[in-house]
């Protein structure tokens, strides 16, 4: 049978082969011929690479992907999948030979390569695990412990609970799953919106993959065969969120250079070997950086190395961090669970297909047609002591070793109805930090207006606006006195304001306009000195050191808690709205509110459009008060899974199918996704345009 691919009016591709490893083949080659910079780019920032194209603005990036040694372990999990399960690394290798066979058309028509003179190189089977592996690195947020250390160390240990909350993180995510008994068909809905830094091209590939053996229509990771996170085979679908779990842990280690090389002290009083080798960044206009890579027992140093002896204090000894994380010590990133997803029939074979997942650690909802449900936390967590969890754990004291790995806990339907948006659930025994309940609380509320849902009214909760945790900055302004008269307007207005983070309306700017002044004031004070100058950690760890985002993330908590550190709260507040009435009309929230997706190569004159929602909305755009109103984060991809008839489900990403400029399916979907439309799924062939068949 010839491997044939068809195009959807949203040039999604919609791709038939005779077997699983026919459709990985075709996969690689569609995803590299949509999407070659963007292959390319995932490929060079698993290796540490990115810099020899980009320049120096990627070197921070590179230098942290080589220390934690990301491509030495996505290489290590591949040659473990090949020995214990060769069939799905049999697969990989096809996706391997579709992209590479797909990328110099890709590459011709993407307009990147010539601007940076990036010529394609060769995938090899490792690499998508590496890419799975760096774009997930982060989502743990393991540089929150370095944080708490710091507010500890100038603040004491009651600053740890105001500033716990979804802070400057990678990703996010709202879910919600009804059961048949809460929907119009009687057959369950699944519906959300992965929230990631929203990048061009989109972190989200739609696709449809269908060989005799399966159907499944869903968003793949672009560079990774199969569809992980959200998918829909015909008779059971399956979304993920965040389950915001701590799994990976930093050690402060004692490190001392000797005439052999470097050594750590252990939990057993001694010194021991590190490994210890050197490797060069090449830096594009400019001359390469040689680094050190040194990796302890426990992991891989990621702060600079030990300094010579001469440096290093009176004993010869330097401290360092190392990062232990779950793939390192047991190579396995989780790609057994991926033939098996594609595979699955029921709620029972998607459970066990995700008994097998490794990270990041997500809640899965899912539903079959059979009436089945499913919510349960997929991942790997290591079971070990609160410190490890909490903060930097001492290398060389006993009692922080990993002791095996938690069991995964399962959830149950509340009423017919789950909702996670991160929020403490079943996942909280496994994590310390979760976001605050706001949006699954409004989630929840609102599917509680009605008993019974469509698939066609799921989009309103989608955008919702509603601003639940403008609450305690309004509070503090209602109690306020004796302001001058434009002030006093300005917070009649505010106390009269819907709350709702509309694009066009001028009340969720005034309210924006005071939440910045607040912020900047509480960051100025000198309780908070200490912790403006960001401590020396590698560039990639500090949007977690930040003082300003720290305090606009936790805003709730601080201007809540019965003290804080001697902060006058109602004058600060009191200042910022008079400043705020002194600036004068601050016009509509989308003025200023615009969206700033991520490229690999930066476009300086780029005026997003404008956006709705906020950082606490379940319309989820998170700007970061006292620096910008910028959105850099969102929804990555809304999705509606309709178990009833999977084409009536419905889907749409920020951008488009095509990461090529100018491309006709470029963009053509931007529209959609800033109304809150969604495009609808189509699985019919004969309304499918077929565009190329291939051996």
């Amino acid at each position: 049978m010839t491997v044939k691919t068809y195009r959807d009016p949203w040039g999604i591709p919609h791709l038939r082969a005779a077997d699983a490893r026919g459709l990985a083949r075709a996969q690689g080659r569609v995803t590299a011929h949509d999407r070659a910079w963007q292959l390319e780019t995932e490929r060079h920032r698993a290796q540490g690479t990115s810099a020899s194209y980009l320049g120096s603005a990627a070197v921070a990036w590179d230098v942290f992907a080589r220390r934690a040694r990301l491509a030495d372990t996505a290489r290590r999990c591949f040659e473990a999948l090949e020995r214990q399960d060769p069939a799905t690394a049999d697969w990989v290798r096809a996706y391997v030979t579709g992209v590479n066979e797909g990328l110099a058309t890709g590459t011709a028509r993407t307009p990147e390569f010539a601007r940076t003179g990036l010529d394609p190189g060769t995938w090899e089977p490792w690499h998508p695990l590496g890419v799975w592996l760096a774009t997930h690195i982060l989502f743990a947020g393991f540089p929150a412990k370095l944080w708490r250390e710091e507010a500890i160390r100038h603040l004491g240990e009651d600053a740890v609970p105001l500033f716990a909350t979804d802070g400057p993180g990678t990703a996010g995510s709202n879910g919600w799953l009804l059961a048949g008994s809460r929907t119009t068909t009687g057959q369950a809905l699944l519906a959300g919106d992965p929230h990631r830094f929203i990048e061009a091209p989109g972190v989200y590939q739609q696709i449809r993959l269908s060989c005799p053996e399966f159907d499944v229509i869903g968003l793949a990771v672009p560079g990774v065969p199969g569809i992980a996170h959200f998918a829909h085979t015909g008779t059971v679908a399956w979304s993920v969120t965040h389950a915001m779990a701590d799994y990976q842990d930093l050690y402060r280690e004692r490190l001392r250079r000797t005439a052999a090389g470097i050594e750590a002290l252990g939990p057993d009083g001694a010194w021991h070997r590190a490994e210890r080798h050197t490797e060069t960044v090449e830096v594009a206009g400019e001359p390469p950086l040689g680094i050190e890579v040194i990796e302890t027992e426990r992991g891989p140093v990621i702060t600079s190395p030990a300094p010579a002896v001469a440096d290093a204090d009176a004993d010869g000894e330097a401290e360092a961090l190392a990062l232990r994380y779950p793939p390192r010590v047991t190579e396995d990133l989780g790609f057994s669970a991926l033939l098996p997803l594609l595979r699955a029939r029921h709620v029972t074979d998607v459970d066990r297909a995700f008994d097998a997942w490794t990270e990041p650690v997500n809640v899965v909802h899912a539903a079959d047609t059979a009436g089945g449900t499913l919510h349960r936390v997929a991942g790997r967590v290591p079971v070990r002591s609160r410190t490890n969890r909490t903060r930097l754990a001492p290398a060389w004291l006993p009692g922080h070793a990993w002791q095996g790995w938690h069991e995964m806990p399962y959830g149950e339907l509340t009423d017919g109805v789950a909702v996670m948006a991160n929020q403490r659930g079943p996942a909280a025994p496994l994590g310390v930090e979760f976001a605050p309940p706001h949006r699954a609380d409004r989630i929840r509320a609102l599917l509680d207006e009605r008993r019974t849902w469509s698939a066609a009214d799921l989009p309103a909760i989608h955008t919702d606006t509603h601003l639940a945790s403008a609450a305690s900055l309004l509070d503090h302004l209602a109690a306020l006195d004796d302001l001058t008269p434009g002030a006093a307007r300005l917070r009649d207005r505010l106390l009269a304001w819907d709350r709702r983070m509309d694009a066009g309306s001028t009340g969720a700017a005034a309210y924006a306009a005071v939440r910045t002044a607040v912020v900047r004031h509480l960051a100025a004070h000198p309780a908070f000195a200490a912790l403006a100058a960001p401590p020396a950690h590698p560039e990639v760890l500090l949007p977690w050191l930040a003082l300003t985002p720290r305090i606009a993330f936790a805003l709730e908590h601080l201007l809540k808690a019965e003290e804080l550190f001697g902060i006058d709260r109602p004058a600060a507040v009191r200042a910022a709205v008079e400043e705020a009435a002194a600036s004068g009309p601050a016009g509509t929230w989308g003025d200023t509110h615009r969206l700033a997706p991520w490229r690999a190569l930066p476009e300086p004159s780029y005026v997003g459009p404008a956006l709705s929602g906020d950082h606490d909305c379940v319309l989820c755009t998170s700007a970061v008060p006292g620096l910008t109103d910028l959105s850099a984060r969102g929804p990555a991809a809304r999705y509606v899974w309709d178990l009833a008839d999977r084409d009536n489900s419905a889907w749409v990403v920020p951008f488009g199918a095509d990461g090529v400029p100018g491309a006709p399916h470029h963009t053509d979907q931007l529209a959609l996704w800033l109304q809150g439309g969604l495009a609808p799924v189509s699985t019919d062939w004969d309304r499918l345009d077929l565009v190329e068949e291939t051996p």
